[in-house]
């Protein structure tokens, strides 16, 4: 076991270290994800903004200026609602009623990764320069990176505002907050009434 998560970590190296030859590294920044926690949409607009480089004075939409990107324990990424079950990946295989389909939660399962990566990809424009920034876009399930040896810098996640909870949700939670009372306070009254009726019958 041990013998066969070695080779897989070491296989994980060489595939994120390939294609590093094809970038032009220089005057790149290497900034790092730290995706434990955060959701799944908040986190990929973030990388598509740095991988693109639009948070740079010089951003030009023409021009490939963006970032390397590292994003670290892919496994602990999360999402918000039902989305774990209700979101699927569709996929053909080119033969007739040969649509294939898997859900996040299977996704999460087999390859979390892909799940971050599919997210960022979606949110680049569809042009020459995707491959590009695909290839500046290195994910790891863990906390482990082979990049140890360039000047890293990690990014920090804006704060998350929550929405205050609407009018009418918030009424109706008051509603069934004093329905719970009430029918906890109609059962202490029968356990009374009942203990009671038992005390009068042994007397």
């Amino acid at each position: 076991m041990a013998n066969q998560a070695a080779t897989a970590f070491s296989g994980n190296l060489k595939k994120a270290l390939a294609g590093l030859r094809r970038i032009d590294l220089d005057g790149l920044r290497w900034r790092v994800f730290d995706a434990k926690g955060q959701v799944l949409g908040r986190l990929a607009s973030q990388i598509s903004t740095v991988v693109q480089g639009k948070d740079k004075p010089t951003y030009a939409p023409n021009r490939d200026d963006g970032d390397m990107c590292i994003v670290l324990n892919a496994k602990d990424v999360c999402v918000t609602g039902r989305k774990l079950t209700d979101k699927f990946y569709r996929w053909h295989t080119g033969y007739v009623g040969h649509l294939k389909e898997r859900s996040l939660k299977d996704q999460m399962a087999k390859d979390p990764t892909e799940v971050i990566r599919k997210a960022v990809l979606r949110m680049l424009p569809r042009n020459k320069l995707r491959d590009d920034r695909d290839r500046k876009l290195r994910i790891f399930t863990g906390s482990e990176h082979p990049f140890g040896d360039r000047p890293i810098e990690p990014y920090v996640m804006p704060p998350r505002t929550v929405r205050e909870m609407r009018p009418r949700a918030r009424r109706a939670l008051v509603r069934a907050q004093k329905k719970a009372e009430m029918q906890e306070q109609k059962a202490n009254d029968t356990r009374k009434g009942s203990k009671d009726k038992a005390a009068e019958v042994s007397a």
